[in-house]
């Protein structure tokens, strides 16, 4: 036994030196298929490079580098709490890596680099599987899978009508009861005192774009929140639209309220702008709070500690709480 510990400290990340080539082999093409060969001819080089380009000139999607950044750290949490797990590799991983394979050709044939993308995870996945095991595998599902909502989505704005609509009545009704009257026309609500202009609720107020970021928060932050069942988990995560429904509506209510009491200019320009980063996020980050307080039954960060009383030759602790 002691041989077999000794053996396995030698070892990095369990990995023999062979091992290690090749999954270096292994990375190499897919960082350079990725990275820097020009596959698709859509102008923008890499699939890399097309979808950061898609970030930056998409105001739903700016946030998918985060999606990364999160899916990493997640990953890390997951290898942490795993490492009493058996990390014996499988060859069943290589069923999921020809099937990685088999995506990324469709995706060149189809010229289509959401379908890469979209095969990223399952090429974690097979590669953890084939080196560290299946059940290291099954840890990394949710952090691999999550890199999904880093992908855009075509006609992504078809959505928010409803959204609108729903933006639009709600704000309309509690600009009434902060004193704020208002008459609706579509998604335009313009003041019935006729102190400022009409101000109309386009797509990108309805919340779908917030309701985007706060879905990755929401999901991270589920998968996160150790101690809860698995139903309180989904209703945590799920619980992002509801969230930014009603964080939106106090968003736009907010927006006519200062054209009414401050200045047309200020809501339409400065507070338009910066109500979302000032109220939106905060607002939905400590309703995720106050669900998880709920689920959990107890305020998170203000855990009772257990405190333990000695007595004087007496060798057996007394717990208080």
């Amino acid at each position: 036994m002691n041989t077999e510990k000794k053996a396995q400290n030698k070892l990095l990340l369990g990995l023999s030196p062979a091992q290690w080539a090749g999954l270096v082999l292994f990375i190499v093409p897919l960082v350079a298929y990725y990275g820097f060969l020009d596959i698709f001819h859509l102008g923008r080089n890499t699939v890399i490079s097309w979808i950061t380009g898609t970030w930056a000139t998409s105001d739903d999607f700016g946030f998918g580098w985060m999606v990364y950044v999160l899916s990493a750290y997640m990953m890390g949490h997951a290898a942490v709490r795993s490492k009493d797990l058996p990390k014996k590799g499988s060859v069943h991983g290589m069923w999921l890596l020809l099937f990685s394979g088999f995506m990324l050709l469709a995706s060149v044939r189809t010229l289509q680099p959401r379908l890469a993308l979209f095969t990223l995870p399952f090429l974690c996945l097979g590669c953890v599987w084939y080196y560290w095991g299946r059940a290291l595998a099954w840890r990394m599902v949710f952090p691999c899978c999550f890199m999904w909502l880093s992908i855009p989505l075509p006609s992504f704005q078809q959505a928010t009508v409803g959204l609108q609509l729903i933006a639009t009545n709600a704000s309309h009704l509690l600009a009434g009861l902060a004193g704020v009257e208002t008459i609706v026309e579509g998604t335009n609500i313009s003041s019935a005192t006729k102190q400022w202009d009409a101000f109309s609720v386009a797509g990108g107020c309805s919340g779908i774009r917030s309701l985007a970021a706060l879905m990755m928060m929401s999901f991270a932050w589920a998968y996160l929140a150790e101690g809860l069942q698995w139903w309180k988990r989904v209703i945590l995560a799920l619980s992002a639209i509801p969230l930014a429904i009603v964080a939106n509506v106090f968003r736009v209510t907010s927006i006519f309220v200062c054209a009414e009491y401050i200045t047309p200019a200020f809501a339409s320009k400065t507070w338009h702008d910066w109500s979302g980063l000032m109220f939106f996020f905060p607002a939905s980050l400590l309703g995720l709070f106050a669900l998880h307080s709920l689920l959990a039954g107890e305020i998170l960060f203000f855990r009772k500690r257990k405190v333990v009383v000695r007595m004087a030759g007496n060798d057996n602790g007394k717990e208080e709480a």
